[in-house]
């Protein structure tokens, strides 16, 4: 089997080409930049040079591969238009073939208890763009296409993503780990190996499936800051900011980590084997692993 990635190079990309190839499935991955296309051949898979605006070069990679993985996104004031038509792009390109669409688990807002794919969607407006966008990869499965929606929780591990961009660096840097509100709000997290296998597994599920990734974990902040200032260097050391004082300094993705979620990747399991591994986040997270 073939696969084609966007976004290979990145931060979830590089896990996923490595379940990958551990698979036995060649990739050919997007690289926008000689260092991307570096990166991804490092890792075992085939450069094609080009970016998600790319269409022409989108629709025919997908055409040679069978299948699809769209992890790439580009942050622009034309975010939801370019993630639109690189997805009909490279639906168009994968046909009847399987493709696997990148969401995200904020869509479905705060939760009352523990949500699953059927929770109502409330999303915060930094990622309500991505309602429509969805919408219009799953109604493909009516004219023959097999998309797949991952949604993946907040992703951590690796020293890499949301947590260290926004938290553990800043922390570093200030000599404290900035946390918002009482701390009492919950995240639906995922370890990055984990999610990548999903991702894997995905290329085999039934045309029009949704799947939350979230890994089962789904702690305090409070305590989840406390194992952020140990990666940091800081341990113990904590500020407390109001959502309004936390919107002021990251910008609106606050509004997503002031969310109170607790999701189930329990479908995951149940259809596609999907088996989660890495089971001691605050650990991991107090690591940086």
């Amino acid at each position: 089997m073939k696969v084609f990635i966007t976004g290979g190079s990145g931060y979830l990309g590089r896990p996923t080409i490595r379940a990958l190839t551990r698979h036995g499935i060649e990739v050919t991955a997007l690289a926008r930049s000689e260092h991307s296309a570096r990166t991804v051949s490092d890792l075992g898979a085939t450069p094609v040079a080009g970016s998600l605006s790319d269409t022409d070069i989108l629709r025919r990679a997908a055409g040679e591969a069978d299948g699809v993985i769209q992890l790439g996104v580009e942050y622009t004031e034309d975010t939801a238009g370019i993630d639109r038509a690189a997805a009909e792009a490279l639906q168009d390109g994968a046909g009847s073939r399987p493709y696997v669409h990148t969401g995200g688990a904020w869509v479905y807002g705060d939760t009352d208890g523990t949500g699953d794919e059927n929770t109502p969607m409330n999303p915060p407006p930094v990622t309500a763009w991505r309602l429509e966008n969805e919408k219009r990869v799953l109604a493909r499965a009516e004219t023959g296409g097999r998309p797949v929606v991952v949604m993946p929780g907040l992703v951590y591990g690796c020293h890499g993503g949301l947590s260290q961009a926004y938290f553990v660096e800043p922390g570093r840097a200030a000599g404290a780990v900035p946390s918002i509100g009482d701390g009492s709000n919950h995240w639906a997290i995922v370890h990055v190996d984990d999610i990548a296998e999903l991702y894997v597994l995905a290329l085999n599920a039934p045309a029009g499936s949704v799947y939350i990734g979230a890994g089962g974990q789904n702690p305090l902040l409070a305590d989840i800051v406390q194992a952020l200032s140990r990666a940091a260097g800081v341990p113990g050391k904590i500020e407390p900011l109001t959502l309004e004082e936390a919107v002021r300094r990251m910008g609106p993705i606050a509004e997503a980590f002031a969310l109170d979620q607790q999701l189930s990747g329990d479908r995951a399991r149940r259809e596609l084997g999907w088996v989660p591994t890495r089971l001691d986040a605050l650990t991991d997270i107090a690591q940086g692993t």
